[in-house]
């Protein structure tokens, strides 16, 4: 289990939605210090949070960030695209690259940069942003991006066990973000699931739930095709 009091955290994609969100919840709960990344730091507006510049695709980016951040005990990688590639079949590749560039490849290279460095700390936390659609290929490349992201993240759980460094994944369906503005369908304030997730953090979950379709389709998972994907039975 992880303490968010006098912890130091860094949060990607710190600067608005859930990013913001959870890097309130962590000063709310005590933390030291937070840094909250953006491409543009100018676009972190929390007082207290120490703006930091990172693009998560970007290794050259991402090491300059881990040498500047040398006291950070606790991950959250939260930055992810959707770009509406919605069809393996039509959506441009380049799109479909882009997105995983993002969602999966980001979260894998910020990780090994900064996993030392919690570990040099004497240990700590890594929070991973799932998506409801880690388990629903309902959204093309996103979803696939999603379970990816699920998979790595349950690989690192047992790699990083013995090192001192526990692993939560969040999972939630829409989130009243600019990313879901759009959809309409019920959505979670980031708030609430910011709070759930570092309740996760401080509990030592290994996932979070967030909300009602999360744990209806996690429940699903075992059952028959259909059950999820009831166009399979017409």
């Amino acid at each position: 289990m992880t303490s968010i009091k006098n912890s130091v955290a860094l949060v990607t994609g710190g600067s608005r939605g859930l990013g913001g969100a959870l890097v309130e919840e962590l000063y709310a709960r005590g933390a030291a210090k937070v840094y909250a990344t953006a491409r543009d730091p100018r676009a972190v507006t929390h007082p207290d949070a120490v703006p930091l510049a990172l693009e998560v695709t970007d290794p050259r980016s991402v090491q300059a960030a881990a040498a500047r951040a040398r006291d950070v005990t606790v991950l959250v990688n939260n930055a992810g695209v959707s770009l509406g590639a919605h069809s393996f079949l039509d959506a441009p590749l380049d799109d479909v690259r882009r997105e995983f560039e993002t969602n999966f490849f980001g979260p894998l290279l910020v990780t090994r940069a900064f996993v030392p460095i919690v570990e040099a700390n004497g240990g700590g936390h890594l929070l991973n942003v799932h998506s409801v659609l880690s388990w629903l290929g309902v959204a093309g490349s996103y979803s696939a991006t999603k379970a990816a992201l699920w998979s790595q993240t349950n690989s690192l759980r047992l790699e990083l066990a013995p090192r001192g460094i526990g692993v939560t994944g969040l999972h939630v369906g829409y989130i009243d973000t600019e990313m879901a503005a759009d959809v309409d369908a019920p959505k979670s304030a980031p708030w609430d699931v910011a709070a759930l997730a570092l309740d996760g953090v401080e509990s030592g979950a290994h996932e979070v739930l967030a909300d009602d379709v999360s744990r209806r389709v996690k429940a699903a998972l075992s059952g028959d095709l259909t059950g999820l994907y009831p166009q399979l039975s017409l």
